[in-house]
């Protein structure tokens, strides 16, 4: 259990670093001088070198020990994270981003493999809402931090609070930190690895070129270009499936395939797949809408998202309970209709829409997801072989980061294209961005739609039914309980 809580302290740091950055992008967007559609980069690049990380951490799972793997992954996040609060502009800060999401990219799935291997099957969800409980207070913290932060101090001194408390659990993984399972020794096949780099990379950077150019001239060689791109990712995705499949016979993928012959494993990654493409995208557009349009400063736009991050974290062990009692249905069909029902509000509201209606609305979307997280992450894993966690978790992992990047710089793109148009034509920067942002969430509530559809699809794996007494016993003795 304690490398548990090392992990959940590390995966603690991380979400914080995100959730801070989040509200930061407006003021960076100001004082580096740089656009809307430039400045979500430090955002979706976060995001894919995540998604080019995270499929290779299948394979590093097996081949490194854990306390390698977490240090590892501190020593990256605690060095982009210094890069960043020094760095002089824009490009160095876009290095330190990438550097930071490289060990976070790490973290995640060592923090899912490891409980999956650790936590007995019928204590799965309870855990997963302890698991909740302790990142949720990370959403909580963060925003209302970052918005003091950024108008009182200004903006490095969010990587620099963030970089002493890696550095603490740094040192605590350096002392405390122990290995499980045993390690291999296959050699990486890089062809995979740079054939995933051009694949998740063409994807969401032709993503990030819809709107780049709309403003001004050169939309149309955006377009062309951005079309050019996610073509070409998709045939380098198609390559690099062909090699994971070929590699696969041997037990040397770089990610094993073999996760999606699990019929529920398959519709738990396409729903957090597009939950992630809705909710990371809103989440980016989210403080560009409240700062822009509805004319709140970054403290009340922290304000705005705290009291649902705090709901979150609250009822998250509740959720844990919940899904070892009733299964995922109870929580997934009501915890997709919430996310939704809040994207369609958010495309209704407007520059005079009162606060408390935007908090509301965010409280609502918290809850559902929520809702939504602990089954997901619960049921999708283990409806897999043990042998196979580590690469259900990369892929797992990879789709979410993936789709969110995506999201993130499709609903960006949208939102600046209105933007640029209506400065050109003389409207004032709430009145250009309003419609943008109405655009934009309303395709965000649509794409939210599908999950609904498919939640009625999930079911619980057989092995995380209720455990006899004898097993009971024993999880109470290792702490589980």
């Amino acid at each position: 259990m304690r490398v548990i809580w090392l992990l959940l302290v590390a995966a603690f740091v991380a979400i914080l670093n995100e959730t801070t950055m989040a509200i930061a992008i407006p003021e960076l967007n100001a004082s580096l001088g740089i656009p809307p559609e430039l400045g979500q980069w430090l955002t979706s690049a976060f995001m894919l070198t995540m998604a080019v990380v995270i499929p290779t951490t299948g394979f590093l799972l097996q081949r490194f020990t854990t306390r390698q793997i977490f240090l590892a992954a501190m020593i990256l996040f605690s060095s982009g994270t210094l890069i960043c609060l020094v760095a002089p502009g824009f490009a160095v800060l876009l290095v330190g981003r990438v550097v930071q999401a490289a060990g976070t990219g790490i973290m995640m799935p060592l923090l899912m493999t490891t409980m999956m291997n650790v936590v007995p099957p019928h204590s799965r969800g309870r855990m997963m809402g302890r698991v909740g409980l302790v990142i949720s207070l990370a959403p909580a913290i963060g925003p209302t931090m970052s918005g003091i932060v950024l108008d009182s101090l200004g903006w490095r001194w969010l990587f620099a609070i963030v970089l002493p408390i890696a550095l603490v659990a740094l040192g605590l993984g350096a002392k405390w930190m122990t290995n499980l399972g045993e390690s291999t020794h296959a050699p990486i096949d890089m062809v995979s690895v740079v054939l995933s780099v051009f694949a998740f990379g063409g994807i969401v950077f032709g993503l990030s070129q819809f709107g780049g150019g709309q403003g001004g001239d050169g939309g149309g060689a955006s377009t062309t270009s951005a079309w050019t791109a996610i073509v070409a990712g998709l045939v380098f995705l198609a390559l690099f499936a062909w090699r994971q499949l070929m590699l696969q016979k041997e037990d040397r993928a770089l990610l094993d395939l073999r996760v999606f012959s699990a019929k529920n494993y398959v519709i738990a990654v396409i729903i957090m797949a597009v939950v992630s493409l809705a909710m990371f995208g809103t989440f980016s557009l989210l403080p560009l809408y409240l700062q822009n349009v509805a004319g709140l400063n970054a403290t009340q736009s922290g304000l705005v998202l705290l009291p649902g991050s705090i709901l979150m974290g609250v009822l998250a062990p509740i959720m844990g309970r919940i899904y070892d009692a009733r299964g995922p249905r109870t929580l997934l069909i009501p915890g997709s209709v919430m996310i939704a029902a809040s994207m369609f509000s958010y495309s209704m509201v407007g520059i005079g829409t009162p606060t408390w209606v935007l908090v509301v609305i965010q409280t609502v979307m918290s809850l559902g997801l929520a809702a939504s997280f602990t089954p997901l992450f619960s049921a999708s894993l283990g409806s897999l072989e043990p042998k196979l966690y580590s690469h259900g978790s990369a892929a797992l992992n990879t789709m979410q980061q993936v789709a969110g990047a995506a999201g993130t710089a499709l609903l960006i793109s949208i939102y600046s294209s209105a933007l640029h148009a209506g400065e050109a034509a003389g409207r004032s920067v709430a009145e250009s961005g309003a419609p943008g942002a109405h655009n934009a969430f309303l395709l965000a509530a649509v794409i939210a739609l599908v999950p609904v559809v498919l939640s009625f699809l999930i079911k619980k794996p057989e092995d995380q039914n209720d455990a006899p007494a004898e097993a009971t016993a024993s999880a109470a003795e290792a702490g589980v309980e």
